[in-house]
C-alpha cells in the first residue's frame, strides 16, 4: 500500500515560505474525497505515536481519561477509531472496560503491541457501521475523527450507530475543533495552525459547500521532508447537536477541553455530551 506520505528533499527555503506563497503550492493538489485513510498505510500507523507525541503526555491523557471513567460511571466504554490506544490503554487500566473500533489493522496492531492492550475488545470495523454491543455506558470519538468522515452522511450514520451501541442513559462523547474560517483575511484559504523547527501545518478551507479542508503536514527530520495532505469534512457545533437529535440524542454538556472549562465563541475546540433518553 502507497504510503500517504511522500519524501522528499529537505529545501532551506521552506523556512522562509509567507502563506500567500504556501497556498499556491498547495492549491494545486488534487482533492479525492474517497481516497483510503492514511492510517491504513503500515508506515504512518507506525509512526503515529511519535508524530504526536504531545497527545500522549501525562497532561493530554490524564484528563481524558478521567472525565470519560466518570461519565462511564461504572458501566462500559466503547472507543470509535480506537487507534493505537492513546486513551483506551489508560481507561482500561483504570477500570473501565472498554472495546475499540478501527478501520486500520495496522493501527490496531500498534495497539496491541502495549501493555494491557489485552485488558481490551477490539475490531476491524467501520465506526458507521460495526456494532460491538448495544448496553455501554459511553462511546467516545476524539481528536478531530469525526472529521475523518468525508461526507456529511457518513458523519450522521456515525451519530446513529453510537446510539445503537448505547444504554438507556448512555452517552456519545466527540472531541473536535471548531472551524477557523473566521481568522481567514479575505480572499484567503489558508491557516497556519503550527509552525516549529520539526513540523509546518497549513489548514486549507477547500470547499465551503461540502465543508472540506485539507491538512498539509511537513514533517522535517533532518534532511528529509515528509508530507501528507488528507482531507477532512469540518463540522459545526450546532451541527452536530442535530446530528445528535436525529440519533435521538439530545447534548447534555459542551466543554472548551476536557477539563471541563467552559466553552465561548471564542473556543478553538469542543469536548461535546449527548444523552440517550
Amino acid at each position: 500500500m502507497r504510503s500517504p506520505y511522500r519524501d522528499e528533499p529537505h529545501a532551506e527555503m521552506l523556512s522562509s515560505y509567507s502563506v500567500g506563497t504556501w497556498q499556491s503550492a498547495v492549491m494545486a493538489l488534487p482533492l479525492d474525497l474517497d481516497a483510503p485513510d492514511g492510517h491504513l498505510d503500515p508506515i504512518g500507523a507506525a509512526s503515529y505515536n511519535v508524530r504526536h507525541a504531545a497527545k500522549f503526555t501525562p497532561q493530554a491523557v490524564g484528563p481524558a481519561v478521567d472525565l470519560l471513567a466518570d461519565l462511564a460511571d461504572g458501566g462500559g466504554a466503547v472507543e470509535f477509531a480506537i487507534g493505537t490506544g492513546r486513551l483506551a490503554v489508560p481507561l482500561a487500566e483504570a477500570g473501565v472496560p472498554v472495546s475499540g473500533i478501527d478501520v486500520s489493522e495496522p493501527m490496531l496492531d500498534q495497539l496491541r503491541q502495549k501493555p494491557g492492550a489485552e485488558r481490551i475488545t477490539l475490531a476491524v470495523g467501520d465506526m458507521t457501521t460495526t456494532r460491538l454491543c448495544a448496553d455501554a455506558a459511553v462511546v467516545y470519538l476524539v481528536f478531530n475523527t469525526i472529521m475523518n468522515l468525508r461526507r456529511q452522511q457518513q458523519q450522521v450514520a456515525c451519530f446513529r450507530n453510537a446510539a445503537a451501541h448505547l444504554r438507556p442513559g448512555g452517552r456519545f462523547v466527540i472531541e473536535t475543533m471548531v472551524p477557523q474560517l473566521r481568522k481567514l483575511p479575505p480572499g484567503e484559504t489558508i491557516i497556519p495552525f503550527d509552525v516549529t523547527p520539526e513540523h509546518l501545518g497549513f489548514e486549507e478551507y477547500v470547499d465551503g459547500v461540502q465543508q472540506i479542508s485539507v491538512s498539509h503536514h511537513y514533517n522535517i527530520d533532518g534532511d528529509r521532508v515528509r508530507t501528507a495532505s488528507p482531507a477532512f469534512r469540518y463540522v459545526w457545533p450546532s451541527e452536530l447537536d442535530l446530528m445528535g437529535e436525529l440519533a435521538g440524542l439530545t447534548l447534555e454538556h459542551r466543554w472548551a477541553d476536557w477539563d471541563r472549562s467552559p466553552f465561548t465563541g471564542d473556543s478553538p475546540s469542543h469536548v461535546s455530551v449527548w444523552r440517550k433518553p
